[in-house]
């Protein structure tokens, strides 16, 4: 049973407006412009440049009046390209804390020989964007910077000042991140009240309707570990039953047969309780005894069918990467694996590290890769949020109820949120229910649900800048 199912209570009278055809609005043709230019800004590790897709976008706020003084670019010599940009527009109420707007211009690799179409040339298919980035993040940053760009060309004067800032190295845990940067060595160029960053969204159905509006109120902890067997090899024509491929494989998949227990933060609590009451037949019956006994696994099977429901219940380890071998005709001497693994609130890496020790055994050791990134500080459901967010969801997704979600993965909010600013994962951005490509193979966002999200979003800071 999906989550569509689970909601089909709450949104089977669901209608939506009809939005404005894409880019059918001056405005719109001009946030195409600003999006389409981010997106084929490579922005891998590998071979890209966040340095370059921030000086970008911060020569569209200088030619829509930012002045030199409200843009900082940050970055170190050691990367060079890994730079970023803050950018404020100044309140008008000194009494009323800044906001954050807060996203990522770095992008997961993308090989051009595993994809359909070129990963960096933005494609327009069916009523889809498809290209890496095209969701995560650059569908996110491309808004809060249009935002700023409608803002000062429109002459708004919020009260309350907004700032951006987009950053680099969230997808890879062992690049220099600019996020974290930011929260140790410039705390005062970003401090806010609140931030609103990547996690929430919404999700559609099959048939592009959506069927949950969420807004993210905490979030796991990434996590990689290193699995390693090895031996002293040999003449492949003599083989013995010591060989460090069969004993690595054999480590991972004990991790595939194991699910992590059941939890529930008050967040996740809150979301299945809504969901469960709206929610038909076995799955709605299975998500109450869940809730009421989470050691039952006759539930926890129903529940679990449903792949965002069941990460949403548990930590979750997978083997990521393999490496095994030096030669073709010689018996391995060493095999190693990467397992990522996205731990629930309240648990830990050192216990997550006991328990995959524990599955992989004596002959194969696990370790903690470096560094160990802090754990998400969850923020409060606070009113203030949620409020503006679902009076204007109200507008563009009616009838929608808005939930408290626990992401599944693990964003920048990690570093933000440790140095005293709440971060919330922004709602209103739609994408398919099998994740649309994120971090895979045809990245790809509805063109309808992009617009949508852009244009309930600038409502939304707007609501909240005053």
């Amino acid at each position: 049973m999906t989550i569509r199912k689970a909601l089909m209570a709450a949104t089977a009278l669901l209608t939506i407006p009809a939005a404005a055809t894409a880019q059918s609005r001056p405005d719109q043709k001009a946030f195409f412009g600003l999006y389409k230019e981010l997106v084929e800004t490579n922005t891998t590790l590998s071979a890209g440049s966040c340095t370059q897709a921030a000086a970008q976008i911060g020569a569209r706020l200088k030619a829509a009046g930012y002045a030199d003084a409200d843009l900082t670019y940050f970055s170190v010599p050691e990367h060079p390209k890994d730079g970023g940009l803050v950018a404020v527009l100044k309140g008008s109420d000194a009494s009323i804390k800044p906001m954050l707007l807060l996203a990522h211009l770095d992008v997961v690799e993308a090989k051009r020989e595993d994809w359909v179409r070129d990963p960096f040339k933005l494609v327009e298919e069916s009523g889809y964007y498809y290209a890496r980035g095209t969701v995560d993040d650059k569908a996110q940053a491309a808004i809060w910077s249009d935002t700023l760009i409608r803002f000062k060309t429109e002459g708004f004067r919020p009260k309350r000042t907004v700032k951006l800032a987009l950053t680099c190295g969230e997808e890879t845990t062992f690049a220099w991140n600019g996020a974290e940067y930011l929260a140790a060595n410039k705390p005062e160029l970003i401090a806010a009240e609140f931030a609103l960053n990547e996690g929430g969204g919404g999700r559609l159905g099959d048939d592009g309707k959506p069927q949950l509006l969420a807004i993210q109120v905490g979030e796991k902890a990434a996590q990689n570990y290193t699995f390693v067997a090895t031996n002293a090899g040999g003449h492949s024509s003599q083989p013995t039953p010591a060989n460090a491929i069969y004993e690595l494989a054999d480590a991972v998949k004990a991790v595939q047969g194991y699910e992590f227990p059941v939890r529930f933060t008050d967040t996740t609590r809150a979301f299945f309780t809504a969901t469960a009451k709206s929610s038909p037949g076995e799955t709605g019956a299975a998500i109450t005894r869940l809730l009421a006994n989470p050691e039952d696994k006759a539930a926890d099977a129903i529940v679990s069918r449903d792949k965002a429901l069941h990460s949403t219940l548990r930590t979750t380890c997978v083997a990521t990467l393999l490496n095994a071998g030096h030669a073709e005709n010689a018996l391995p001497q060493r095999a190693t694996a990467n397992v990522n693994c996205r731990i629930f609130p309240g648990e830990s890496v050192d216990g997550t590290l006991a328990k995959l020790k524990e599955l992989a055994g004596a002959k194969v050791t696990v370790t903690a890769n470096q560094p160990v990134r802090p754990t998400a500080i969850p923020p409060k459901l606070d009113p203030k949020i949620t409020g503006p967010a679902t009076r204007i969801a109200a507008k563009y997704f009616p009838g929608l109820p808005l939930l408290p979600l626990m992401s599944t993965g693990a964003t920048d909010a990690v570093f933000i949120g440790g140095i005293g600013i709440p971060v919330y994962g922004a709602p209103g951005i739609m994408i398919e229910k099998d994740f649309g490509g994120i971090h895979g193979l045809n990245e790809r966002i509805r063109i309808e649900s992009l617009y949508r999200g852009r244009d309930y979003l600038f409502d939304l800071v707007k609501a909240y800048a005053g």
